[in-house]
């Protein structure tokens, strides 16, 4: 899976557009990278269909009172049109009445706009900073429109079709299509109004414009606005597309607050399941585990390690997940340092959540149970053998 350029910080969606949102990030393939984004950052790890529909089943359980759900990053919706379709429709027979919004920089919207709405969505919220491709050059590092990343100019120029294409099919369509854009000071605030006028031309309903927020880390850095440019811009705009103040955003375009995407334990699965060569560090790839570490509250409450257990023989395809899941069905997660997208996906339709990390077997593990108490007789651990 590709890192994603994107950070998470407040949302992006203006105020009191949808109060009731829960926002899931379904998306795992990135197709850009923002110039002004931090080089090495902490991926957001994105979730399974059937991960999101029990992340809205939580939040409604524990009094969330929510009328839509985002679907956005880390990567982007359309770049992997068959999970975000099966999304959709899961959330949709769990939750009929829930409004369903996809939030994608536009790329391939023209080709799965039938797609998108026989699934049922009629609202679409594309990322859009420059309508001229002199300004997007100065916007992005690169972009991969499709699995081949593109020579800059090349790249950006697919993009600006692909975006003008996409906002005209979406409104052929029926759908609602809210632009996110953010302000670039020395970039593109002279060209917002410009924009503006395009999108009404293409009949995009409204514009939400967010100001840049620099990041640390990041090698090249612009002046954060001034409120008052910013005010003066949304009145311009607004007087050709109705145009809202968003609030600072990380600049990774499909950033947007999401949820904490971490799984928690439950009466039926109350254990965690870990690969490691060690017994201290999550350092093995899932498919190279000759077996799976189990660690779970003890009878004073203290996550420790239980047990080991066997994990199934290579060369059975997706049975040997299958057969895995069944091994560890009382787990709410598995800690590994790398996995496939199919046996990700297989123990997401199992209940388990995969969890990629490279820390410390302790320290994750007990922040999954809430960072606990340590307690005696549970400190680092000799590895049981098989």
């Amino acid at each position: 899976m590709e890192t994603s350029s994107n950070t998470t910080q407040t949302s992006c969606i203006g105020p009191d557009h949808h109060p009731g949102m829960i926002r899931l990030p379904i998306a795992p393939r990135v197709n850009h990278r923002i110039r002004f984004a931090p080089l090495t950052e902490k991926k957001e790890q994105h979730i399974f269909p059937a991960e999101a529909v029990r992340k809205v089943e939580e939040l409604v359980t524990h009094g969330s009172t929510t009328d839509t759900v985002l679907l956005y990053g880390p990567g982007d919706p359309l770049a992997d049109i068959d999970s975000t379709l099966e999304t959709v429709q899961l959330l949709q027979a769990r939750f009929p009445e829930l409004g369903i919004i996809v939030r994608t920089l536009g790329v391939n919207g023209l080709k799965h706009t039938d797609k998108l709405q026989k699934a049922g969505i009629k609202e679409i919220e594309l990322i859009l900073n420059g309508v001229d491709t002199s300004i997007q050059e100065k916007i992005y590092a690169w972009v991969r429109p499709g699995f081949k990343t593109l020579q800059l100019a090349e790249g950006v120029a697919v993009l600006h079709s692909e975006q003008m294409k996409a906002i005209q099919a979406f409104k052929d369509a029926g759908l609602r299509v809210r632009l996110i854009t953010t302000l670039y000071p020395t970039v593109n605030d002279d060209h917002l109004v410009i924009l503006a006028k395009r999108a009404a031309e293409l009949g995009a309903d409204e514009i939400v414009l967010n100001p840049y927020s620099p990041e640390e880390g990041a090698d090249i850095v612009l002046p954060a606005p001034e409120n008052e440019q910013l005010d003066k811009l949304v009145a311009s705009m607004n007087t050709i597309l109705p145009t809202t103040k968003g609030r600072p955003i990380a600049i990774g375009p499909l950033a947007s607050g999401g949820i904490n995407t971490m799984p928690k334990p439950s009466s039926a699965r109350p254990n965690v399941a870990v690969v490691s060569t060690n017994g201290m560090d999550i350092d093995l790839h899932l498919g190279q585990a000759p077996q799976i570490l189990v660690y779970g509250p003890r009878e004073d409450g203290l996550a420790c390690l239980l047990e080991c257990r066997p994990a199934p023989e290579p060369g059975t395809g997706s049975e040997r997940w299958d057969l895995l899941a069944s091994r560890i069905q009382d787990c709410f997660a598995l800690l590994t340092a790398s996995a496939g997208e199919r046996p990700k996906k297989i123990l997401s339709d199992h209940n388990i959540q995969v969890i990629i990390s490279n820390d410390n077997i302790e320290g994750t593990v007990d922040a999954l149970y809430g960072g606990g108490k340590k307690g005696k007789g549970c400190g680092k651990q000799k590895q049981p053998s098989v």
